[in-house]
Formats: structure tokens, C-alpha cells, sequence
């Protein structure tokens, strides 16, 4: 990579020493070493580069490490995939390093800056930069650092009231599906509207597709699904790439956990202190009987193993079910209730 020869005296065949007619000034490149960034080498191909790049990015996104430099070790990561997979800037990092590019490939301190995008956004990310279609390699995971404006795609509403678009090169959808839909994997057929320049070449139609989203067992809310050039096509540009993200719909029994699904089980007072057997539904409609004869305090939890939702990894394991005791406590006493209840508990 970063090659130049030190400007210095030669010696004749006789040993002694000359001077140079004409000084050599060489320049060695400052700055990043990128392919050392990415432990590739210099002549590396694109392929190789992309390899090298998914592996270290998954290592150190700070979602799954949680290193104090993950986060500065994952841009720089990602500062130099961008650098490296664009011809003309790695052609003029070659030459002149890091300095050439913000000075415009010239080795001078004049020229137009160029500005990657971690230069410019300190918090774009991984996702950004490298879609994984049909699924996340971060178990589903949010992606805290995504910034998408408005587009026009039809389908499902984003956070802030419509479907976004990332960096002008993929359009992003919100995704919402069932715990059930979770539990068993489905495949949810969405319409899009999309324009696509006319097959003479002059101008854009509008057109309907459906596209068939194939959610897994067991994935996770912020789960993201790619299909690639399928969104909006104008001249001159391929293109843009439509994600899908998942997000959970609300369960009337439910809330979810991670792969564990949390069950509310609201017993009375004399149940918590007297015990009782409480049924829970599972998420395959049966009931399972949860006999509790000791006392049972508020928020006290007890664990179904094996009832929860599929783990995204290993689909044929399956989370636990959590049932979390919520004690209903009465608003009075009668007075002679209140007296038994002091003699029954005084030596507690």
C-alpha cells in the first residue's frame, strides 16, 4: 500500500559517495492504514474486502459488544470498507493516503474535500452500509443510530407516521406481525407501488408488485428484511432497495421478552396467602395448570420452561413463560375480619 522511497546520497561502483544532480522528494502517504483496519492486504479484491468487513462489523457493532471502543473500533471499521469498495477513492488513498482523500487526491493541503459518511454522520452505522437481505445477523436487535425521511412507498406506517428512506438507496417499512406469527414463521404478501421508467425509456409509470416477506421462527422485533432494487427506479440510477423491519404487535396476553413471553397471572389476596392453582394459556391454546401453596408475594415469578417463543438461532429450542403473580389487594376490611386477621398473623 503506503510505498515511497526515502530521498537520500547513492554510492558509485567504487564505494565513494555522490550527490544527486536533482533531489528526490518522495511523499509517503499519512494517515489510516485501511487494508490494516480491515487485516487485508493491498491488493485484496472486492470481494475479499466485503468478507473481511462483515465479520470485523459484526464483532464490534456496539449492540452485541459492549467494549468501551466498540463503537470507535466499528466506524473506523466501516471508514474503511467505504474507502476500500469505491474505486476512485481507494485509487487516490493509494497514492496519496488519507490526506489525498480529504484534500481531493491532490497530496496538497488545496482541492475539494472528499467527506465519507462517517465524516459526515457521526451516527450512521453498520446497517447503513451493509444490508443483509432476509434477516438480521443482529438477532434482530434496533439499530440505535437509523435516521430515515419520509418516502412514498405504500405498506406500513414507520414511527413517525410513514415509510423512510435511508442514504436515497432503500426505502424502509415497519413490519408488524403477531407473537403467533413468531411462534410458527409466516410469509406476509405486501403490496408496494413503485415507479419504473417505461420500457421506450421516456419517463416513469406507476406499478404494482407484491412482495413475499418470509419472517422466520422466532425472530426478533427490529429484525430487518431486504429485497434488493425493488423500490423506485429513476434515470440514470438502479433502483432503490426496499426493508422490511419487524416490530411486535400487542398481545392481549402477552409481552414479550426476548425469545420469553411474560404472562400477568392477577390473583387476591387470600389466593397469594392461602394458595391456589392458576391456569395459564400457552401460545398454542392450551391451558397449563400452575398449582402455588406456598405464599406468593407481588411480582413473585414462576417459569415454564420450553413455552416461550423459538430461539432465531437454534428455531427447534424454545424460550421459557414467564408468569409474573400480580396481587389484588382489597380496598377495606370489615372490622371482625380485621381481628382475625391480626390474631391469625401475629407471629408473622
Amino acid at each position: 500500500m503506503h510505498r515511497g522511497d526515502s530521498a537520500g546520497s547513492s554510492s558509485s561502483a567504487d564505494g565513494s559517495k555522490s550527490e544527486p544532480d536533482t533531489p528526490c522528494l518522495t511523499t509517503k502517504p499519512t494517515g489510516k492504514d485501511f487494508y490494516k483496519v480491515l487485516g487485508v492486504s493491498p491488493e485484496s479484491n472486492e470481494d475479499e474486502i466485503k468478507k473481511a468487513y462483515r465479520k470485523l462489523a459484526l464483532k464490534f457493532h456496539p449492540d452485541k459488544n459492549s467494549d468501551a471502543d466498540a463503537e470507535d473500533k466499528f466506524k473506523e471499521i466501516a471508514e474503511a470498507y467505504e474507502i476500500l469498495t469505491d474505486p476512485t477513492k481507494r485509487s487516490i488513498y493509494d497514492q496519496f493516503g488519507e490526506e489525498g482523500l480529504k484534500n481531493g487526491g491532490s497530496g496538497t493541503g488545496q482541492g475539494k474535500v472528499f467527506r465519507n459518511h462517517f465524516h459526515s454522520d457521526p451516527h450512521a452505522t453498520f446497517s447503513d452500509h451493509f444490508d443483509f437481505p432476509f434477516g438480521s445477523d443482529f438477532d434482530g436487535e434496533d439499530d440505535p443510530f437509523r435516521r430515515f425521511p419520509f418516502s412514498h412507498v405504500n405498506g406500513f406506517a414507520s414511527h413517525d407516521g410513514g415509510p423512510r428512506r435511508g442514504q436515497d438507496k432503500e426505502v424502509v417499512h415497519d413490519l408488524p406481525v403477531t407473537l403467533e406469527e413468531v411462534m410458527h414463521g409466516c410469509t406476509k404478501h405486501v403490496k408496494i407501488t413503485r415507479s419504473r421508467l417505461s420500457p421506450e425509456g421516456h419517463g416513469l409509470r406507476s406499478e404494482e408488485k407484491v412482495l413475499n416477506v418470509v419472517v422466520k421462527k422466532g425472530w426478533r422485533a427490529g429484525t430487518r428484511i431486504t429485497f434488493p432494487r425493488e423500490g423506485d427506479e429513476t434515470p440514470n440510477s438502479t433502483p432503490t432497495d426496499i426493508t422490511f423491519i419487524l416490530r411486535d404487535k400487542e398481545h392481549p396476553h402477552y409481552r414479550r421478552d426476548g425469545s420469553n413471553i411474560v404472562y400477568t397471572a392477577k390473583i387476591s389476596l387470600k389466593e397469594a396467602l392461602c394458595g391456589c392453582t392458576v391456569n395459564v394459556p400457552t401460545l398454542d391454546s392450551r391451558m397449563m395448570p400452575v398449582p402455588c401453596s406456598d405464599v406468593i408475594k407481588p411480582g413473585a415469578i414462576r417459569r415454564l420452561r420450553g413455552e416461550g417463543l423459538p430461539l432465531p438461532k437454534s428455531p427447534s429450542q424454545r424460550g421459557d413463560l414467564l408468569v409474573e403473580f400480580q396481587v389484588n389487594f382489597p380496598d377495606r376490611i370489615p372490622p371482625q375480619s380485621r381481628e382475625i386477621i391480626k390474631h391469625s398473623l401475629a407471629q408473622c
